[in-house]
């Protein structure tokens, strides 16, 4: 959720590296902000609610950069946005200055035994608590040894219950600590400084390599004592032993999390869902009917994956919807049982897992918590672990025995889009291949589906090139008496009516409900009047004459209709009150492309009623929290 800036180093540019990166950062929440910079008199902290912007605007002309320094974007959790609940969070003795992203559960216990302990708080957060609780054990533990704060935490942390990645730095000495469980953290290393980060955006533009922490592990980097004057650094696990430095070397561009001339990250986003798709199947799709699918990373599943009696997807929010897509394209390729699930009720039903299933998880982050949870409960009981991120190093990513990466691109606006259709181009692939090693679909269907899924950015295209059509439609619906949207499918393209309506509500604070359009009837028909709009994804498929009728039911009670069709499609033409076309394709792949006009629907009402499109509200990228 949070965003988590640090900077320690030779060079006087703490202040503004940790600004600068806070900005990269505050995708992943912008509830309030702050930074503090270690000073020969302790900390200055300067902290405020709301983004980078407001933080800056305030901070003292004659602060000093400094050479240690973290900072913070906050997505609340304890506490409602405030400067005092902002982060970081001082100690009471002001020894311990900290960032935080994650949830400490038993927060509650650790502060009744400080306030025995003559400790007072400032504020609401299980953050300020979580500072006290490791100067508590610094303080008692104080011996003038370096690694006396390293060891402060690791006893404070056997204590705690709950997620974190945590940036620790304290009065005594040029170091700072760097913990994480259960949420990201990595370390750039540059010339002489480190920066560390919630993830890469913000160290790209410092350096390309990169350490990422995993769970458990702690960083103690320190000014002091290094060679030839530099920064030293250890990896240490949880039992103190020295970790070997893994150091990854990061291709991400730096053009690549800018806008680019467009007014918006999710616009840009939107535009560039073309040549996201043709990055996820670059290499990996072969035309030829004789050549298998290229996608060496998946080898060593491969006969697990051919095995499986069952697949379980789990996902959250957009990438759930991807997922029921995902069950369509299995099923019907590959004649293997698939269920879906949100990845926060997994793992609380008691799903039945058999040794040899497989457990598919789709996250565009690769740091959800809900997911991450229900895959260390999957793999306990013998599930073989698939992986679909975009994010390369995520803890999903290692987590899994195998997997695909989407390769969408770095995707800064918080209501995902871009990396939906990737997380959908990415699972048609393995379903591809699986299908054919298995026999369930013919040479000529094989070849079909191969041509078709390369032709996808293409279409693309051809329908992001109506922008300005789809935009006058959007118009029209931007009025204040437009507050509740219903959104209807059938088969492979009702759970694009759910993500359409996700959209919707997520940039424009308008009330929306994705239907089975052959559901209507049994209920959502008594919402449609002149005021209450429909939108139909409605291309030319076995469910067409279905769909066709449940429009002219809307029609009939006065409902206005936006119909998502094949292009030429003359009959909905008749009925509908705007249609917009999409090129026709394989009816499996449809969703990509259907999901598109109304990406650019959504984001044309947000925009028309002032909406914040890439920061919407209460809304974080990458939730690392349950």
């Amino acid at each position: 959720m949070c965003g988590i800036v640090g900077y320690i180093g030779q060079n006087d540019t703490a202040k503004s590296v940790v600004i600068e990166g806070l900005t990269r950062l505050e995708y992943r929440g912008y509830d309030s902000a702050g930074i503090s910079i270690k000073t020969e008199d302790g900390f200055k902290t300067i902290k405020t609610t709301g983004g980078v912007d407001n933080l800056y605007e305030i901070l003292p002309e004659d602060l000093d950069s400094g050479n240690i320094a973290i900072g913070h974007t906050r997505w609340a959790t304890h506490g409602a946005p405030s400067e005092a609940n902002a982060h970081p969070h001082v100690s009471m003795h002001g020894t311990i200055s900290l960032v935080h992203n994650g949830i400490i559960e038993n927060y509650e216990t650790l502060k009744t035994q400080l306030i025995k302990e003559g400790y007072k708080f400032k504020s609401e957060t299980d953050s300020e608590v979580l500072a006290n609780w490791i100067e508590f054990h610094y303080n008692r533990n104080y011996s003038e040894h370096e690694n006396d704060l390293s060891n402060a935490i690791r006893l404070a942390l056997r204590d705690v219950v709950g997620a974190y990645a945590i940036l620790v730095t304290e009065t005594h000495y040029n170091q700072m600590i760097a913990v994480r469980k259960s949420s990201p953290l990595c370390i750039g290393i540059g010339d002489g400084e480190y920066v560390i980060a919630s993830d890469a955006t913000p160290i790209i533009e410092h350096t390309r390599d990169i350490i990422y922490l995993e769970d458990d592990q702690m960083a103690v980097i320190s000014l002091d004592g290094g060679l030839a004057g530099n920064p030293d650094i250890h990896i240490l696990d949880v039992e103190n032993q020295t970790v070997p430095l893994d150091v990854e070397k990061v291709t991400m561009e730096l053009e690549s999390i800018e806008k680019g001339g467009y007014d918006t990250f999710m616009l840009k986003e939107i535009f560039e869902q073309p040549s996201a798709i043709s990055n996820t199947i670059r290499g990996r799709l072969t035309l030829s009917a004789e050549d298998d699918l290229m996608m060496g990373g998946v080898e060593n599943v491969m006969p697990q994956l051919l095995r499986a009696q069952k697949i379980f997807i789990i996902a959250c929010g957009t990438s759930w919807h991807a997922a029921l897509i995902g069950k369509t394209i299995i099923e019907t390729l590959c004649r293997i049982p698939v269920e879906v699930d949100y990845a926060s009720e997994f793992r609380y039903r008691k799903p039945i897992i058999k040794q040899g299933d497989v457990l598919m998880s789709i996250s565009q982050s690769g740091e959800t918590a809900d997911t991450k949870a229900a895959m260390e409960m999957a793999k306990e009981k013998g599930a073989t672990l698939f992986g679909i991120v975009n994010v390369v190093g995520s803890s999903i990513a290692r987590m899994s025995d195998s997997g695909i990466y989407t390769h969408s691109g770095t995707e800064i606006g918080v209501a995902s889009t871009k990396a939906f259709t990737g997380q959908l181009a990415a699972v048609t692939l393995i379903a591809i291949k699986m299908a054919k090693q298995l026999g369930s679909i013919t040479n000529e269907n094989y070849a079909d589906l191969k041509r078709s899924l390369a032709l996808i950015p293409k279409k693309m295209s051809a329908v992001l090139l109506q922008k300005e059509e789809i935009f006058k439609i959007a118009d029209e619906y931007s009025k204040p008496e437009y507050r509740d949207f219903l959104y209807l499918g059938r088969g492979i393209n009702f759970p694009i009516a759910l993500e359409g309506a996700l959209k919707l509500k997520e940039v424009s604070y308008v009330h929306a409900e994705g239907y089975p359009a052959g559901e209507m009837k049994h209920g959502p028909i008594a919402l449609v009047d002149e005021n209450c709009p429909s939108v139909f994804i409605a291309p030319t498929d076995k469910s067409y004459d279905k769909v066709l009728s449940n429009m002219q039911e809307i029609k009939a009670r006065g409902g206005k209709v936006i119909a998502i069709v094949t292009e030429g499609d003359a009959a909905m033409s008749k009925i509908a009150d705007h249609v917009i076309e999409i090129p026709k394709t394989d009816d499996l792949l449809t969703p990509m492309l259907t999901c598109i006009p109304l990406q650019l629907l959504s984001y044309r009402i947000a925009v028309n009623l002032g909406k914040n499109v890439d920061k919407p509200r209460n809304l974080a990228k990458s939730v690392t929290v349950e």
